[in-house]
């Protein structure tokens, strides 16, 4: 008996493939059944080398061993990752595996984590390509039913691989390069320091913000309110505020306008994870990972998508989706919907996948057994679905305009005619907690006017202040990211094969800094390597981050240059760029970065260093004692006083060596320290510790006699 092999990307995703194909028979590290196996990587099975495998010189950072450029490209597989790595070679070269499937992620980092795994492993068989964007039982079946050639994806994985190929070189390089002409860690990234330098940018702008005062005046009668235009000083706006007051006003021109607001489009991963962080605060990378969770549940649809439409031919499934979710979601119940599912669909504007979508088996089960936050994301989903299908919202504006003392006031109001899209967003807003960010929209409507109509008005003046740029949120910015260089790319107008459009090369690009799937994990690690902080809701850089993005050259820092690489990297997927020639460029930028950045001055050597902190003065040679990461140190080289902070006399007594302690013991010879325990009698206790330094390598400490406090 001969067997298909199928690899998956996640053990979760290989068990929901099993059951549909009948592999139900468990293995070790596979599924097997009906002709199938089918077994799973675990994330990047294999990986790029690190640089000290290519030479053991690279194990140290110097600037003489840069620029490295792997020729040939070596891969390894992590030791956490070797054993089921070991599995899925063995099941690629068994003898009755006779051809494979992949069913890794259907995207470019999929289809990277796929090809290195069958090359590593050596295997030759033919390979068919499963492509899917729900793990529902369904999509399973007709992704099985309609499986095409991988090799209908090799400018995919060119793609994935000259993305993967030029982060290491940018990664590696620019890191090493930096690091060692300043003499701190900093990690440069192709995406994240672009991404890093728009946050410094934006920063830069609020601090240099001047305010600036300005005037209005206001006249009113009755409920009509109307205002002036924007005056500079106090002066003119008395002036014009004692004519008008106890003065007639008359109405000069009223204009009446009906508009209608089109709905929104259906969730893409950006536009999720941005209104996800608006209404309840979620990062990125958490509204990622629920997405994902839900996903693995067979609830969602799948996340990592750049897409807000659906093919033309899930109108139909569109429809009874619609149908069904309404008697599901609170905040629909009673809601009159007529759904038009033709505005949400678009074969042309789908990408890798079509927008995020509740599932079926999601309209089935409910909220049953999800957690709050999977529940809040659903809800989201969902109200958006009913939102892109309603109708559009009309409404009319009505601008008066009134003369009063030789000069001009304007009132508006707005009435809303059909509600339609609007009411079902303010239907699901209102179940919203309090503490969630609403968008209210002001209301105001005029008093029935005709033109020539007198007013008797009064008459006062409002002070106003220019405002800052706001600092980014995670909303904010990750629009920023999305939208960084789209202006200087060009429409798509070219088409491309069948089984590439299917692959998702059609006519969406992607643009900006970073995929949809990565920008989430792009913010997380700026945050952790200490280059931006959360404050609240706000990111913002630090002062590391603010000189690291100030000393970088244009080519790593500018958000376009970078975008200009997405874009080269899509059009490399779509067969329309070489990717040796794209190659080739990095390459050259990596060396011309080596050889331009040799040195720098002495005074920008310092740039990254952390101010020290002084705990006190030695009691060896009375200079300045520092504290370190891991002791408290002498400033003085020759002297070599130091105190660590593991010392075993304070782990003993299970005490945390603090700089308080250290600066009374520096001070003052002792220190009164509380909960110190006792290996004896397994309490705690209170005593006076003393600094007993003998001027040796080591510094001692002892227990006052009768100090037990």
């Amino acid at each position: 008996m001969s067997f298909q092999l199928v690899i998956a990307e996640k053990p979760s995703v290989a068990r929901s493939i099993a059951a549909v194909i009948g592999a139900t028979e468990k293995q070790n590290g596979y599924w097997q059944g009906g002709g199938y196996l089918v077994s799973w990587c675990i994330g990047h099975l294999v990986s790029f080398a690190e640089a000290g495998q290519y030479d053991e010189k690279y194990c140290k950072w110097k600037y003489e061993d840069l620029p490295i450029l792997p020729q040939p490209w070596q891969f390894i597989v992590p030791d956490e990752k070797k054993q089921q790595f070991e599995i899925v070679r063995v099941l690629l070269n068994r003898p009755d595996v006779d051809s494979v499937i992949a069913a890794t992620d259907a995207g470019r980092e999929g289809e990277l984590i796929f090809r290195f795994v069958y090359q590593m492993a050596g295997c030759t068989k033919p390979v068919k390509r499963l492509w899917i964007s729900s793990m529902e039982d369904a999509a399973i079946r007709e992704g099985f039913a309609n499986l095409r050639p991988d090799s209908d994806y090799d400018a995919l994985y060119q793609s994935a691989l000259c993305r993967a190929k030029a982060d290491w070189l940018v990664g590696i390089n620019a890191t090493r390069l930096f690091s060692v002409l300043y003499h701190k860690t900093l990690t440069v990234g192709r995406v994240q320091t672009p991404t890093l330098k728009m946050l410094v940018d934006r920063d830069a702008k609020i601090l240099r913000f001047q305010k600036e005062k300005y005037y209005t005046v206001g006249i009113q009668s009755g409920s009509l309110k109307a205002d002036s235009g924007r005056i500079a000083d106090a002066e003119t706006a008395n002036s014009l505020k004692e004519k008008c007051t106890g003065a007639n006003a008359v109405c000069t021109s009223i204009r009446r306008e009906k508009k209608a607001e089109q709905p929104p489009k259906l969730y893409d991963l950006t536009t999720l994870q941005r209104e996800a962080n608006r209404l309840f605060g979620f990062t990125a990378k958490q509204t990622l990972d629920y997405a994902q969770q839900l996903y693995e549940k067979k609830l969602l649809t799948y996340p990592r998508t750049d897409s807000q439409y659906l093919t033309e031919d899930m109108g139909q499934t569109a429809q009874h989706l619609v149908s069904d979710l309404l008697g599901l979601l609170p905040f629909a119940q009673g809601l009159a919907l007529t759904a038009e599912v033709g505005r949400v669909l678009n074969s042309k504007k789908v990408s890798d996948h079509h927008a995020i979508l509740p599932t079926a088996e999601f309209a089935k089960q409910g909220f049953t057994g999800l957690a709050e936050s999977e529940c809040m994301l659903m809800n989201l989903v969902c109200s958006k679905l009913f939102c892109a299908v309603a109708a559009p919202h009309e409404y009319e504006t009505v601008t008066a305009v009134l003369s009063c003392a030789g000069n001009e006031f304007t009132a508006k109001g707005k009435t809303v005619l059909v509600p339609s899209w609007k009411e079902i967003d303010q239907r699901f807003r209102s179940t919203l907690k309090a503490d969630g960010e609403e968008e209210t929209e002001a209301m105001n409507t005029l008093p029935e006017l005709v033109e020539g109509q007198t007013f008797s008005v009064t008459a006062d003046i409002l002070e106003h202040f220019t405002s800052p740029p706001k600092a980014y949120t995670e909303d904010t910015l990750l629009s920023a990211m999305e939208r960084a260089g789209t202006e200087d790319m060009p429409e798509d107008k070219v088409n491309c094969s069948a089984g590439a459009r299917e692959g998702g090369l059609g006519h969406a690009e992607r643009k900006g800094l970073g995929t949809p799937a990565t920008r989430a994990a792009i913010l997380e690690k700026l945050v952790q390597m200490g280059f931006v902080q959360r404050k609240g809701k706000q990111l913002v850089p630090t002062k590391d981050g603010i000189n690291l993005a100030v000393v970088l050259p244009e080519s790593l820092t500018s958000p376009v240059l970078t975008a200009e690489w997405e874009n080269r990297l899509t059009e490399i997927a779509k067969g329309n760029a070489d990717a040796d020639e794209f190659m080739a460029e990095i390459e050259a930028q990596v060396r011309h970065l080596v050889k331009t950045y040799s040195c720098i001055s002495a005074d920008k050597q310092n740039l990254f260093q952390s101010e020290r902190v002084i705990i006190g003065k030695c009691p060896r040679c009375s200079e300045n004692v520092y504290e370190g990461k891991k002791n408290f140190y002498c400033g003085n080289r020759s002297c070599q006083f130091v105190m660590w902070k593991n010392d075993r006399f304070f782990e003993q007594r299970k005490k945390a060596f603090t700089p308080k302690i250290a600066a009374a013991l520096l001070k003052n010879g002792k220190a009164k320290v509380k909960g110190l325990y006792s290996e004896k009698t397994g309490k705690t206790y209170d005593a006076t510790v003393l600094l007993a330094d003998t001027g040796g390598k080591y510094v001692n400490y002892r227990i006052a006699r009768d100090s037990i406090m």
